[in-house]
């Protein structure tokens, strides 16, 4: 009786561990991207990272939940290249919306899902103030839009002798999603730029269905058991984000202006310059990494501060060299906000140029006040924090002190040799001592009798003594 009690719980065991092993199997991974911004640079980072991540974690698929009007032509590309080269099935939730950049980044998507109220579509290519770019880029975007709308492919049906195609999402109407001028019946023919609502992309092939939320557009998708995991940004992604508002780069410029202005102040110290060169890595690392900062107007900043050492260290004076450091610091101060392509400007608001001008003024002149007040808190004579390492105190000429050497004023008139020839500096032999002198007249040769005519500051002046006989 006992060995068959002990055989019947083995076997219940055994069968309850294959079921749970079984339902363990059938449960999917899902990894979760939100889009739920204007797609830039920072964008296509973080979908590079979810997907690497994704891949760590074997996903069963992939799912972006968005709810975008656009953004940067180039970055949308970059992230529609990256879904259609993904081995685990990507779906989209549209949330609302998918326009312009988000259409082409959801049409490359296996499987699309939208919220009933939402649309997918409008995806003409317009600079920051809603214009339609020249055609060439339309050219571009129409052709990506429908080579992406292509790559999901076509059934053949055959009906009677006849041999159809029919595609899965029709190119020509990925097309007219860009150009109203392409014409397609009862479809297109308004000349209006194409906009799908949830039940038009559904009956036109460019949705699989309607969903309220995640949960039901996985069970669409026929996944029943599925954990989630949620991409998160990184706390490098988050401080990026932080950098680049114009506040903080504002701030930054401060940083660099005060950094350098005490560090002319108190050469040799090292840490204003270290100060410095934190802020500027701090000003133009997020900006290149977000695609704002290109190469050439970093290096433009570097240039401009190395003719604005030189002009302050080395070059007498304030001349081209200042001037033109200046310049150069300001405009790659100001290019660097800017949102431009290398020297292509076409596009850019005015607005966001005057809002990078009035950052970078700001950030100079509150730098540049901000140091003068803190150089007499910071370096006073009296109160300062680093009195000790500046020189304050004063040699009055009341006291006895004196820049120059006096007994040289007592040779004034006296006699001697020329110890060396003078054209017109050399050396002269006086009272027993070796003096430094200039010849008065340019020119005197070793030998010659000489007279102390003057003397200014630390230098003797001579000339011939004449014989009087």
């Amino acid at each position: 009786m006992n060995k068959l009690l002990i055989t019947l719980t083995v076997f219940l065991l055994f069968v309850t561990s294959g079921v749970f092993s079984q339902q363990q199997s059938n449960k999917k991974l899902v990894y979760k991207l939100n889009i739920k911004q204007e797609i830039t640079k920072a964008t296509w980072r973080q979908t590079m990272q979810a997907f690497e991540a994704a891949d760590s974690l074997n996903a069963d698929v992939f799912l972006i939940h968005m709810n975008t009007y656009g953004g940067t032509v180039l970055d949308a590309d970059s992230i529609r290249t990256k879904i259609m080269q993904s081995k685990i099935p990507v779906y989209v939730f549209i949330d609302n919306n998918a326009a312009s950049a988000g259409a082409l980044i959801s049409i490359a998507c296996d499987s699309i899902y939208m919220r009933p109220g939402g649309s997918i579509g409008a995806s003409t290519v317009v600079n920051q103030t809603g214009e339609a770019m020249p055609d060439k880029y339309q050219s571009y975007m129409r052709s990506t839009m429908r080579a992406t709308a292509e790559a999901h492919g076509k059934d053949t049906i055959i009906s009677g002798k006849d041999t159809i195609y029919k595609w899965h999402r029709d190119p020509l109407i990925a097309e007219v999603m860009v150009d109203q001028r392409v014409f397609i019946e009862g479809i297109s023919d308004t000349g209006k730029v194409l906009t799908f609502t949830p039940l038009e992309a559904i009956e036109n092939g460019y949705c699989e269905g309607l969903a309220e939320s995640v949960p039901e557009v996985l069970q669409k998708a026929g996944i029943e058991e599925y954990t989630i995991v949620e991409y998160e940004p990184s706390w490098i992604e988050k401080i990026i984000g932080w950098l680049v508002h114009p506040m903080i780069s504002g701030f930054l410029i401060m940083a660099i202006v005060g950094g350098i202005y005490f560090e002319m102040q108190s050469p040799g110290i090292g840490f204003p310059l270290g100060v410095a060169i934190l802020a500027a890595v701090a000003y133009f690392a997020p900006l290149y990494l977000e695609g704002l900062a290109a190469h050439w107007e970093i290096l433009v900043f570097v240039i401009g501060v190395i003719l604005v050492a030189l002009e302050v260290f080395v070059i007498p004076g304030f001349g081209v060299a200042g001037v033109s450091g200046i310049f150069l610091v300001f405009t790659s101060l100001i290019l660097s906000l800017v949102n431009n392509v290398n020297f292509n400007f076409e596009g850019v608001e005015i607005s966001g140029v005057g809002t990078a001008i009035t950052t970078v003024i700001v950030g100079v002149f509150g730098g540049l006040i901000i140091s003068l007040y803190l150089s007499s808190k910071v370096f006073g004579a009296k109160s300062g924090m680093f009195k000790n390492m500046a020189l304050n105190t004063v040699q009055n000429i009341s006291e006895g002190y004196v820049s120059v050497e006096v007994s040289l004023f007592k040779l004034k008139g006296k006699t001697g040799i020329a110890q060396t020839v003078l054209r017109p500096g050399g050396k002269v032999f006086i009272d027993g001592e070796i003096y430094d002198a200039v010849a008065e007249n340019g020119f005197i040769d070793r030998g010659e009798n000489i007279r102390v005519r003057k003397v200014e500051a630390t230098q003797l002046y001579v000339e011939i003594l004449e014989d009087k006989n």
